[in-house]
């Protein structure tokens, strides 16, 4: 075992991608000389050369469009944004080519392209650079959408995603960048298409996913002081949803409380609940609860941050008032 960092993991990710296939390089703002502007890919330019670690103009559409004409040309592309909010202004490019691509080809063209980006709030950066919306992509048939929240998914999905014919989002939280703790030695790909069991449990499901999974463990260890044993799912993939695993630990516990980042409006969380409804409901001993961010734009003062964001006793009440 190694101590390491999310951050760090996530750099060794790339840095096996780019030495397993020559075709495999990195492009977007700042990831060159800076390293990326969450230090990411710190030491890469130096290791690889310009060719393989490639600057980008500040054009958003511009660049994931080069990434996917890149894809279709026969190379790995994996394009960073910084944040997603900043994907916005390649929506055109992501929703309109990347994901449509192979379906108006008749199935000739794949775009095996991965875009990471930074989601989530919890750092003072104010509205701009804060919202959760991996959850708007994850409507969009043509995509996945992944959501790392350990270190070993971090070193180990984007090999994955690589391997995938077809375009995957990565969705990197901004508050687990610093995040330590040990990774195997021998950690490498991990695949992408089921969720995982972060913590068992009999009493209530909680389902989760990127920065808040942490948010509902610490949850879950005050619940058991009050003698609830609370089941922690972590989503991993948003598109396509393992409902099987969500059904499944609903069957388990009777009770199902969702945990998204993600404003409550047309959200993850409401998918996740219609689901359940439609396919669990004679399984579901009390209401669906959910906890979300507040429907405002996410505020850069400390305590208003902190009041809009999901928190550790929203979670906690919320499994209460399902076991009651």
């Amino acid at each position: 075992m190694t101590k390491t960092t999310y951050r760090e993991a996530l750099r060794e990710g790339i840095r096996d991608a780019m030495t397993r296939d020559d075709r495999v390089f990195l492009m977007g703002e700042d990831v060159g000389a800076y390293g990326g502007c969450f230090g990411v890919s710190l030491g890469l330019l130096e290791e690889f050369g310009p060719e393989r670690i490639r600057d980008t103009p500040l054009s958003e559409s511009a660049f994931v469009g080069a990434g996917i004409g890149s894809a279709l040309a026969g190379m790995r592309p994996i394009v960073e944004i910084m944040t997603v909010n900043f994907s916005l202004l390649a929506l055109d490019q992501i929703m309109n080519n990347a994901a449509t691509l192979l379906h108006m080809s008749g199935g000739q063209l794949n775009v095996p392209l991965v875009i990471r980006m930074t989601t989530g709030a919890g750092r003072q950066l104010a509205a701009q650079h804060s919202h959760s919306l991996e959850g708007w992509y994850a409507h969009i048939p043509g995509l996945k959408i992944l959501a790392p929240a350990t270190l070993e998914d971090a070193r180990g999905m984007l090999w994955t995603a690589l391997a995938d014919p077809d375009p995957v989002l990565i969705f990197e939280h901004g508050s687990l960048y610093s995040m330590a703790g040990d990774l195997d030695d021998d950690a490498g790909a991990v695949p992408i298409d089921r969720a995982a069991v972060r913590r068992a449990g009999k009493d209530v499901t909680v389902v989760t996913y990127g920065g808040t999974l942490h948010t509902a463990l610490e949850a879950a260890d005050e619940l058991a002081e009050r003698e609830i044993d609370a089941e922690v799912i972590d989503l991993r993939t948003l598109r396509p949803l393992d409902e099987h695993a969500i059904l499944a630990s609903v069957a388990r516990t009777h009770r199902l409380v969702i945990v998204d980042e993600g404003w409550r409006s047309g959200s993850l969380s409401a998918e996740i609940a219609a689901r359940a409804a439609e396919n669990a409901f004679y399984e579901l001993d009390a209401p669906i609860e959910r906890v979300c961010t507040a429907e405002v734009p996410i505020p850069y003062a400390k305590q208003l941050e902190d009041a809009a964001l999901p928190q550790r006793a929203d979670v906690v009440a919320a499994a209460v008032r399902a076991v009651s």
